[in-house]
């Protein structure tokens, strides 16, 4: 029961997708971060939150990850977009872990994420207005 709650409560989204990249489990995090609620998420395929043009290349990592029971990354956080229920287009960190059972098999995929949509646009305006003063 703790587990559920620690998953539940935690402040990043959490998002588990079984090897056909249908969502299994997302949390109240989740919720908020993509407005999708939890009725909604689960069963859909994880394209509800990938923007159109980034889904060829998650789909090909993904495939690749699932076959290989390793992740590109190995678990290293990376930048990517994700798309809100809205349509508003969210920059978020990301880290992937590949779940496999007790036989070592994969089943899925983890993954954790965090808004960073604030930061990057600072960051952004910040290096424009110094691109700007150097000119």
């Amino acid at each position: 029961m703790i587990a559920e709650w620690i998953l539940e409560q935690t402040t990043d989204a959490l998002i588990y997708a079984g090897r056909d990249g249908k969502i299994v489990r997302w949390n109240a995090a989740a919720s908020h971060m993509f407005g999708f609620s939890k009725e909604e998420a689960l069963g859909a395929s994880l394209d509800l939150i990938i923007p159109e043009h980034l889904r060829a290349p998650h789909w090909k990592g993904f495939d690749a990850a699932v076959a290989s029971g390793v992740t590109r990354l190995g678990g290293r956080p990376t930048l990517t977009r994700a798309a809100h229920k809205n349509g508003q287009k969210l920059y978020v960190e990301m880290s992937f872990a590949i779940v496999k059972d007790d036989d070592a098999q994969v089943i899925g995929s983890v993954a954790m994420a965090r808004d960073v949509t604030e930061r990057v646009e600072r960051e952004r305006a910040a290096r424009a207005a110094a691109q700007t003063q150097s000119q």
